[in-house]
């Protein structure tokens, strides 16, 4: 029997299928508690729907997507100051001010969609192009025009049945996840620190020995609303002298995360002279920790190598707990490779609404995604 699949777009968690958690089992950034923070704590310049596919009544695939409109942000990030900056800024701000991802541009990692075992994948990739489309229709009659479709972030084997389907969209690959594989062998962070060859134990010591006197503090939700506007000030420092941004957080998602996520949500801060000066993320998903975001007062984090040691601290904290592996996503690709994250490779598929655009989208993706050089390292022995 040649059943049919159809779709259904929600604008709120609230209206979400009873069942939906059920499919959402293996990645908590598509659960409904995620989505929730998601919904009520995302970037001023971002809307996001959820998409439920259906095989007749039930359930069969759920699907994340986010809509970005530019013209509320600030800051495409500041470091950068070139021409190249400025064309880029411009090409933004005029033919890619609205983004459609279907997945979360906040995270690294397929976290777009997931389908019911035994769904027929191409079927559903099918109707899943389909509420796309929707989607795009539902938001111009709403007055706001899709420029750019963005699907991401997908292995090379998972991008496949995806180019299938959406034929004229443009593959893309970005910089890399970088994830870090705790070996079997590992129970403590000694046992880490034993692997390291001596150029990268001494690194490591080095590093320890400079961030004495800092004090790190596993935060309760109520040192997050006590110190809110502090940890903000110091993400928004780092986030906004990034190379590229495309979207800042709002004041209240760390709070509003711990308070919906509970212990699923790790935020450790890190004091020096009873004054914060720097806080780091993480978020427990299965087997798997993911870091989210963080901040520092650069002036210390210099001097103290408090990035560095930041790193340390979740490697350490990961091994301790169990995880197989951390997700260290994109950015500072160098000095995480340092620590033993190895770099993924990562694809994406692009198209923009301008046939004559879309068809030199290739150039066009070559301005809003800045080249990153950088050398691997490989720290252990």
């Amino acid at each position: 029997m040649n059943t049919t699949y159809s779709f259904q777009i929600y604008k709120s968690t609230s209206l979400l299928p009873l069942e939906w958690n059920s499919l959402a089992a293996d990645n908590i950034f598509l659960t409904r508690e995620y989505l929730e923070v998601l919904e009520n704590s995302c970037p001023v310049n971002m809307t996001c729907h959820f998409i439920g596919l259906f095989e007749e009544k039930k359930l069969i695939g759920i699907v994340l997507t986010q809509f970005l409109f530019a013209e509320k942000l600030e800051s495409f990030g500041e470091r950068d100051k070139c021409l190249k900056t400025s064309v880029r800024n411009f090409a933004l701000k005029n033919f890619a001010s609205h983004v459609l991802f279907v997945g979360n541009n906040m995270l690294t990692g397929q976290n777009a969609f997931i389908f019911k075992e035994n769904v027929k994948q191409s079927k559903a990739i099918k109707t899943l192009h389909k509420a796309i489309n929707q989607l795009k229709k539902d938001l111009k009659e709403s007055g706001k025009k899709v420029h750019i479709t963005s699907i991401k972030d997908f292995t090379a084997k998972e991008i496949e049945p995806l180019q299938a389907e959406f034929k004229n969209n443009y593959t893309f690959s970005t910089q890399p996840n970088m994830v870090f594989e705790i070996r079997e062998n590992w129970k403590t962070e000694q046992d880490y620190i034993d692997a390291l060859s001596k150029k990268y134990r001494d690194q490591y010591k080095r590093a320890r020995k400079k961030s004495e006197g800092i004090i790190k503090q596993k935060m309760t939700l109520a040192d997050i609303k006590k110190y809110e506007d502090v940890i903000y000030d110091l993400y928004f420092h780092v986030a906004k002298n990034a190379p590229f941004n495309t979207f800042f957080l709002a004041r209240n998602h760390f709070s509003f995360f711990k308070e919906i996520m509970g212990d699923n949500f790790l935020l450790y801060g890190y004091f020096l002279d009873e004054k914060l000066i720097g806080f780091n993320t993480l978020i427990k998903n299965g087997a798997v920790m993911d870091t989210y975001f963080l901040g520092y007062d650069e002036s210390v984090q210099r001097e103290k190598m408090l990035y560095l040691n930041m790193l340390y601290d979740m490697i350490a904290y990961s091994i301790k707990q169990g995880f197989k592996e951390i997700v260290f996503a994109r950015t500072a690709l160098e000095i995480k490779s340092s620590v033993g994250a190895k770099p993924v490779k990562m694809y994406g598929l692009i198209t923009h609404s301008n046939s004559l655009i879309n068809h030199n989208i290739s150039r066009f993706f070559n301005y809003l995604e800045p080249k990153t050089e950088w050398q691997e390292r490989n720290p252990f022995k």
